[in-house]
């Protein structure tokens, strides 16, 4: 058992105090350093390279109108929406992760990327329009995706294996239907739903970062608040339910929050895969607690895909790769060491 280090603050006369983890707190605040740290790096970074002195006037706004436009308008709505992205898939991750009590109860392993991507191919390829058709396919998508794994699965009672075993069958259904719509449209249809499909950050601006920043301001809120029962449902619904969690109600509070965070990205980035899988599991590595730590996994989150943005942003200099094709190298390596550990545990 490992011991912690726990500190207490209590304001006087006040009846309210905070509690915290040391460890959890000094691991989060690393993971945010290194997020803000690769972001501001990011920011240096492009065709055009820019000193962290002109960037930073560009921040307070004293720059010339050149260099503000590049750090303002094209560069910081990326970084932002990366750190934003990232932050919100790792908390989506920990949400399902904890509701299923698996490691691999990930919204990209259960298939809610796949459905909100199933919703875009349909709002780009047969329904045609602009940019707000294919958000509004990517979330209907996510949502009806969320639903339907969540319905199946709780034929007898809902169960965390029962879960994903349902959500990849109905992954592995609707990446067949998103192939099949690949193949039956015109290349020039095709191609760019193929680059969205693989998770890009490349098109980020502004009207992307609003919907993201506002899923991570109302929900992070919420998990906070039921964070206690939600670490109660990981000893079991019996265990939970003994020591006063409703379980029954909770459980769909947390799957709804859990698919609108995925939708609320994928809808403007794309399916990025391995974020939401990746960072609850290292968080809880690196805190050693015997809980997903919600903050630190949306720090760690955020602060690998600014990491892997930039990555593919420089790796094959000027063009770009899409942020997927970097989390799904990183991810599938994880995935694989994960599958390794857990199959000798056995």
């Amino acid at each position: 058992m490992w011991s912690r280090r726990v500190v207490l603050l209590r304001a006087p006369r006040a009846p309210l105090s905070l509690r915290f983890d040391l460890r959890s707190f000094t691991v989060g605040l690393a993971c945010l350093a290194t997020a803000v740290a690769v972001g501001a790096w990011s920011l240096t970074v492009g065709e055009m390279a820019l000193p962290l002195r002109d960037v930073a006037a560009a921040l307070v706004g004293r720059s010339d109108d050149g260099v503000a436009r590049i750090v303002m308008e094209w560069r910081m709505p990326r970084v932002l929406l990366a750190a934003l992205g990232g932050w919100a898939l790792a908390l989506s991750g920990a949400v399902f992760q904890t509701v299923t009590r698996n490691p691999l109860g990930s919204p990209d392993v259960i298939g809610f990327n796949t459905g909100a991507y199933t919703g875009a191919l349909l709002g780009m390829l047969l329904v045609g329009g602009g940019h707000l058709t294919t958000v509004a396919g990517a979330l209907l998508g996510g949502t009806l995706t969320g639903l339907a794994v969540y319905v199946l699965a709780l034929r007898r009672g809902l169960n965390g294996y029962r879960l994903v075993v349902v959500g990849i069958g109905i992954s592995s259904l609707l990446a067949s239907v998103n192939g099949y719509l690949m193949i039956t449209v015109r290349v020039e249809e095709a191609l760019p739903a193929a680059v969205w499909g693989a998770g890009s950050l490349a098109t980020a601006t502004w009207a992307d970062v609003v919907p993201v920043l506002v899923a991570v301001a109302v929900l992070t809120p919420v998990l906070m608040l039921v964070n206690r029962d939600t670490q109660l449902t990981a000893l079991g619904d019996d265990a939970a339910r003994s020591r006063g969690v409703d379980t029954d109600r909770l459980r769909p509070v947390l799957l709804a929050t859990g698919v609108a965070l995925t939708a609320a990205v994928t809808a403007v980035a794309g399916p990025i895969a391995f974020v939401a899988l990746v960072a609850p599991q290292l968080a809880v590595r690196l805190t050693r607690t015997p809980a997903l730590p919600l903050l630190p996994t949306a720090f760690l989150g955020a602060s690998l895909l600014v990491l892997s943005d930039l990555v593919a942003r420089t790796v094959i200099a000027p063009a770009q790769l899409p942020v997927g094709v970097v989390t799904v190298t990183v991810g599938g390596g994880y995935l694989a060491w994960l599958l390794i550990s857990q199959a000798r545990k056995s």
